[in-house]
């Protein structure tokens, strides 16, 4: 039986500013998921909360790099310091978010422990770098970025914290559930990242396409991997209350076959959750629905 420890982590450090002085939201996700029952639907351990240092920008402008990067820095070591513990003892970390950037904090304690896998359940790859600017624009938020500073790609203070970049390897990465078409899917296709689309994952099946995947994360290849999901690899017509609403994205039960399998693996050694903003959400729904999603995943497993 696996020892779950909900533990939050409600960074909202690598978004842009909704609006002109104001914060994202997401740093509530945390508390909204947590008044939906969470941590006695999973029989979850309370793990607390790794609080993150304040939102602020300063004088950053764009061709600076990313922003609050000295804040990210710090908060990625500290929270791989307390996911690194839970790793350590045995336990099953379900860390809420936050924006994508706290999936720095889980790749960085795994590399400290070895070598591990990500299996990110996401609308897009986050993948923009300094080396890809034609493409997806300058770097900034590192919430678009964790993928590329994951993988050793960015800027040092960064993508290379404790000197143990990268944190992943690219064939030790599986993508389910970008946009069919996204822009970043040739360059992917070149580092040898796996990358499942909508419509694959639509024409063979999300149970299927998540089994075949998992193949190569395991021993001795990998210890295991963690799993990665953002909010807004759902569709915006159930749900909306995310940064970037974009069309075409995964129904509920898509994901939660994905989640199954995936969580359900005995090589699976954590979850994140991310980018679900309940300031977007006025009556809750969506925040059931995320809900409902993460605790079905351990419904099983």
């Amino acid at each position: 039986m696996r020892t779950l420890v909900l533990l939050d982590a409600p960074s909202n450090l690598g978004l842009r500013p909704p609006a002109p002085g104001a914060v994202p939201g997401v740093y509530k996700l945390a508390g909204a998921l947590r008044e939906q029952g969470l941590l006695s639907r999973l029989g979850a351990r309370e793990g607390g909360v790794v609080v993150p240092p304040r939102y602020d920008r300063g004088d950053w402008v764009e061709g600076d790099g990313v922003f609050n990067a000295d804040a990210l820095a710090a908060y990625t070591v500290t929270l791989a310091d307390r996911i690194e513990r839970h790793l350590r003892a045995g336990e099953f970390p379900v860390v809420l978010g936050g924006d994508c950037s706290i999936q720095l904090g889980a790749s960085l304690a795994m590399r400290r422990t070895g070598r591990y896998g990500l299996a990110a359940v996401d609308g897009s790859a986050d993948f923009r770098h300094p080396g890809n600017t034609a493409v997806n624009g300058p770097v900034g938020a590192a919430g678009g970025e964790e993928l590329a500073l994951a993988t050793g790609r960015g800027q040092p203070s960064l993508s290379d914290l404790e000197g143990l970049a990268p944190y992943l390897r690219d064939e030790d990465v599986r993508l389910f559930g970008m946009r069919d078409g996204d822009a970043d899917l040739p360059e992917l296709a070149e580092a040898g990242i796996f990358a499942a689309t909508v419509g694959e994952i639509r024409r063979r099946g999300a149970a299927a396409v998540a089994r075949s995947a998992l193949d190569g994360l395991h021993p001795p290849v990998t210890d295991g991997f963690w799993v990665h999901l953002d909010a807004d690899v759902l569709d915006p017509e159930v749900m909306p209350a995310v940064d970037s609403p974009d069309p075409g994205g995964l129904l509920p039960q898509e994901v939660a076959e994905l989640l199954r399998v995936l969580v359900g693996s005995p090589r699976c050694v954590g979850l994140n959750v991310t980018i679900y903003d309940p300031d977007l959400d006025p009556d809750g729904r969506a925040g059931a629905l995320l809900a409902d999603l993460v605790a079905g995943a351990f419904a099983s497993s």
